[in-house]
Formats: C-alpha cells, sequence, structure tokens
C-alpha cells in the first residue's frame, strides 16, 4: 500500500510539523511517503501526484480546508480508487458535513499519533482503529478517542531530518516543547486542551539544535511558552550556547505572569532582537475578557511589555468583535496597545472556531460567516457598517504601521490625534484611491499626503513627518515630495560644517521646524530651527546623518 501524508501550507516558507512527526513514528511502514504542497499551486497538478497513491491523509486548517477538499474532488476523479484521511483541527469538530462528502473516506479526530499508526497497521479494515470516523454501509461511524498520546514516546525524535539541509534555510520552522494550554479562552481551541504535557527534554533540545544549524527562524508552537520559570530560562540558555547568527526565535508569551527570573536572565543575557515575543491581548475591555473566560492584567502586561521592548521583538495581538466589546472599548483597547508602538500589532477579527464554545453563545446575537475562516459579520455589540470600517482600518495598520512605512508620523498622530480615527480615515480614503492589495511605493505617500493635506493642513509637523518616513524608506534619492531641500549652495556648506563624508554617501538635506531626533527619542516635539541630513548609499534604506540647529551652522559660517 502506498501512503501519502501530506497538507497544503499557506506559503512556500511554511513548513508543516504534524505530517514529519507522523511520518517519523512510521517511517518503517512500506510504502508511507510524505510531501508539501501550497495552497497556491495548481490543484489539478496537486491532485494528479496524489491519485498515484491508494491513501492521501491530509492535515487540515483553518488555511487550508476549503482548497484541500477541492483537491480531494480532483483527485477522486481522476482515480476514485484512492482513499482520502483527514486529520487535523479543522475536521476534528463538527465534522458531519465533512465526512458525509462523497470524496472524503475517513477522518482522524484529536491526535493522530495513536489512530493514524493504528490505521496504516490494519487498513483497509480500519473499523476498529481508534479516533476514526468513517462510512460502513451509508451510515456515519465514530470509534471512540484513544488515550493521550504519551509524549515521552517522542524520545529521540528529530522530525526535521528528512528535510535536506539546505532546503531548511529558507523556511520557517516550528517546534512544540509541549501541548495543552492551561487557559480558558472561549474563543481558543487550545482551550479544549487543559492537561499542560511536555516533550522528552533531551529531544526538544536536540531538535532544536539541528533546527538551529540548519534553518534560520524557528518558531515555538506551545501556547504559552513561559508557564515554567525553569524550564523557560533553560532553554533560553540552550539557545544562547548554541544559536547561529542568522537565527531568529518566536514565542507566544502570556506577558503578565512572567517571572521575574525571567525578566532578569533577558536583561542580563539576552542579546537584543534575537527573541520575538508573541503577546496576545486581544482586548483591555475586562467586562470582555471575563465574558470569554479569560484572565489578563493589562497594566502589568504593558509594563512588562515596556521594561522588555529594547530588547525583544514584540507582537502584539488584538480580536475586534468579543462579547461586550462596543465600538468605543475597541478603540480605547486599540489606541492603549498602539500607544506600545510595538513593530507588528495584529488587529484580527473574532472567528467561530468549529469545537469553541463561542458557538455556543447564542446571547450575543453573534451572526458569522459558515465558512471558513467563520468570521464575525454582527452582533449585539458591532453592526456590519462598523466592523467593515474597522476592516478598513485594519488596511492601513498593515501597509502603514506593520510595514515600517509611517512609523515616525503614526507616533506622532498617536499622541496628537488618536491611532484609531486617524487610521480609520486614511484606511477609508486608501480605498477610494487604489485597491488594498496592489499598490507602490509611491503610492503609499501621495495618499498619506494627500489625506493629511485634506484634514489636518494647519500641521506643519505632520506634513514634515510624511515628508521625512518618504525620503527614510529608499536606498536612492526619491523625487521630492512635501518637503523640498535647501539649496545647493546651503547643501554644500552645511555638508562641509558638518563634515558629512560627501565621497561615501549622497546626502538630502531638509529645514524642518522641531528636533527629529528628540522625536525620535521621546515621541514630544520641541520647536525651533533644524536641519535634517539623510544619507544615502544605494544599497541600503537610507539613515538620518545628523539633526542640526539651523542657527549653530549659521554662525559658524559666519
Amino acid at each position: 500500500m502506498r501512503t501519502l501524508l501530506t497538507t497544503l501550507n499557506a506559503k512556500y516558507i511554511h513548513t508543516n510539523l504534524a505530517i514529519r512527526l507522523l511520518y517519523e513514528l512510521n517511517e518503517h511502514v512500506p510504502g508511507l511517503e510524505w510531501k508539501e504542497f501550497t495552497i497556491k499551486e495548481d490543484k489539478e497538478e496537486v491532485a494528479k501526484t496524489c491519485a498515484t497513491f491508494n491513501v492521501v491523509a491530509f492535515s487540515c486548517y483553518i488555511w487550508n480546508i476549503s482548497q484541500t477538499l477541492e483537491v480531494c474532488s480532483k483527485i477522486k476523479q481522476v482515480n476514485p480508487d484512492t482513499k482520502i484521511l483527514l486529520g487535523g483541527p479543522e475536521v476534528s469538530y463538527d465534522y458531519s458535513d465533512v465526512i458525509g462528502r462523497e470524496d472524503v473516506d475517513f477522518i482522524i479526530v484529536g491526535e493522530g499519533e495513536i489512530p493514524f499508526t493504528e490505521f496504516l497497521k490494519t487498513f483497509p479494515n480500519v473499523e476498529l482503529v481508534p479516533g476514526l470516523v468513517h462510512k460502513q454501509n451509508g451510515e456515519i461511524k465514530v470509534n471512540p478517542q484513544p488515550p493521550l498520546f504519551d509524549l515521552k514516546k517522542f524520545e529521540n525524535s528529530m522530525p526535521y531530518r528528512f528535510d535536506k539541509p539546505e532546503d531548511l534555510k529558507n523556511k520557517v520552522l516550528y517546534i512544540e516543547t509541549s501541548r495543552g494550554c492551561p487557559y480558558k479562552c472561549e474563543f481558543c481551541l487550545a482551550s479544549l486542551d487543559n492537561k499542560v504535557r511536555y516533550l522528552p527534554d533531551n529531544t526538544i533540545k536536540a531538535t532544536l539544535l539541528h533546527m538551529m544549524q540548519h534553518g534560520k527562524v524557528i518558531k515555538f508552537l506551545d501556547r504559552t511558552f513561559n508557564i515554567k520559570r525553569d524550564f523557560t530560562i533553560d532553554i533560553f540558555k540552550f539557545i544562547l550556547q548554541h544559536r547561529q547568527p542568522e537565527n531568529i526565535f518566536q514565542f507566544e508569551i502570556t506577558a503578565d505572569i512572567l517571572h521575574p527570573d525571567i525578566i532578569k536572565f533577558i536583561h542580563e543575557e539576552v542579546p537584543q532582537g534575537l527573541f520575538r515575543f508573541e503577546i496576545g491581548i486581544q482586548t483591555v475591555n475586562q467586562k470582555a475578557n471575563l465574558e470569554v473566560s479569560r484572565k489578563q492584567n493589562f497594566e502589568k502586561t504593558k509594563r512588562i511589555i515596556q521594561e522588555l521592548d529594547y530588547k525583544i521583538e514584540m507582537h502584539l495581538d488584538l480580536i475586534v468583535g468579543l462579547p461586550l466589546d462596543y465600538w468605543n472599548d475597541i478603540k480605547h483597547s486599540f489606541e492603549e496597545v498602539f500607544k506600545l508602538f510595538a513593530p507588528e500589532m495584529q488587529l484580527g477579527f473574532l472567528k467561530f472556531l468549529k469545537g469553541t464554545t463561542m458557538r455556543d453563545k447564542e446571547q450575543h446575537g453573534f451572526v458569522y460567516d459558515p465558512h471558513p475562516p467563520y468570521q464575525i459579520i454582527e452582533s449585539n455589540y458591532l453592526s456590519k457598517e462598523e466592523l467593515f470600517k474597522i476592516t478598513q482600518l485594519e488596511h492601513a495598520l498593515e501597509i502603514y504601521w506593520n510595514s515600517g512605512k509611517a512609523q515616525q508620523v503614526l507616533k506622532y498622530v498617536s499622541n496628537q490625534y488618536g491611532s484609531f480615527d486617524f487610521l480609520m480615515g486614511l484606511g477609508a480614503y486608501f480605498g477610494t484611491r487604489r485597491a488594498y492589495h496592489k499598490y507602490s511605493l509611491d503610492d503609499v505617500f501621495e495618499i498619506l499626503k494627500d489625506f493629511s493635506l485634506q484634514h489636518y493642513s494647519e500641521d506643519t509637523v505632520l506634513q514634515q513627518l510624511i515628508g521625512i518616513d518618504y525620503y527614510l524608506h529608499f536606498k536612492v534619492k526619491p523625487k521630492p515630495l512635501i518637503l523640498q531641500e535647501i539649496s545647493r549652495e546651503e547643501k554644500n556648506e552645511v555638508i562641509e560644517q558638518l563634515k558629512l563624508n560627501h565621497h561615501k554617501f549622497r546626502f538630502v538635506i531638509l529645514p524642518i521646524n522641531f528636533d527629529y531626533e528628540k522625536f525620535c527619542a521621546n515621541t514630544q516635539i520641541h520647536p525651533g530651527n533644524y536641519y535634517l541630513c539623510i544619507q544615502y548609499t544605494g544599497t541600503l534604506k537610507a539613515t538620518v546623518a545628523t539633526c542640526c540647529n539651523t542657527k549653530a551652522i549659521l554662525e559658524k559660517h559666519k
């Protein structure tokens, strides 16, 4: 029997840990193979490859289920005798519609290690495989669940040993050190498994070492990596001992329970920029948190983020659409979190995942899309129109903040006007000029300039910051935008007075009405007349050479 373990990844750079683990546990089985595709690949070609196998086992998630089912249909058209087995979180709950399809033969519910091994041993007589949903004489049969898989059986596991080492360098590699989550957030599938179990320590470290030696970006799948102080510090130490210069590590962290010893270790030992913390804040509204069984101390979370952000790259998440979260609550949460100025801020929309208790909260008037990703449409707290406006804000957030294109502008806006209304207005205006996913770099700044001139025409500092962000986003000197350079004679004089290296760099020197360097340090405006000197190498993004007081330069000239 030829069996294929496979999945459709969201992007080529992603890797699927589940199929590697299942393959490793069963690599001795004759005819077992594994292969990854992406959701953007030609479905006909994917189906032709899969249809050469007797059984094709797909790993299914919210982001690939639609494409996976499309491939299943095409596989059956090519070879009706190929059996389709689905597993993964997207088919482990509310699976009746999926198993009812003619092109789906089997579903494994929950963890796959025990059922998949038994399936391979007994196929085609799989009637007694634990955790298996199957059809028998036109009737759907659901077998009892097996016990939780003993993670000690992953002793000496090395799931990435089947990859060519050179292929790992440009991929995002995933590792799990534990399964389960101690929290019970009702919108999250992890809340359904409250027993936290750890993999063997030697296995974790051996796998991590292999990933560090051959990969670059390493993401930990643990829902709350920092539950155990000693474990967290031990893994951090191991990373510091064996990491390669290009390695980057991402962890999901619950900030308000971050132990003081872990904080101390980060301050004293962790190099700047090595670690990336993904922190799910979701909402600042405590009523909404309690309604979904979520515990969070935002003030403590905020304090820890501010304490560590000079060392750790922060990725902060918010969710729009939680029960009891009205428009003004969302605005407050957004502005409070935005003021932390994390390099990346994710504004997600509540999704009603299969298996979560959010689907049962009828008292809140939730209406959501019945198709993946099951996103909220409206509720007692937010209308369709309000949700649409927030999607426009989310587009602007991605284009102007998360991309790094207008970060100084938005820091100023956050203090001066409030980030929520500004980004919402900018997002709506952007949509009248360009498609949100098809625009040029010039478009981004031209639209920002025009929007600000329409609504904030008297704010010269805002206009100047747009110009500065624009000039700093290029590798070579761009055409002028908003800010015009000083005259050639003045420019030559400034370069000479400041002893700038005009042989190595090209310069743009802009007259501005505030101290830019002080603004970058504390986001406060210190008025005055200044020259901002921006330098270009032609290969790297522009940088600020200096910001000097105009009066001092003129006095030197005299």
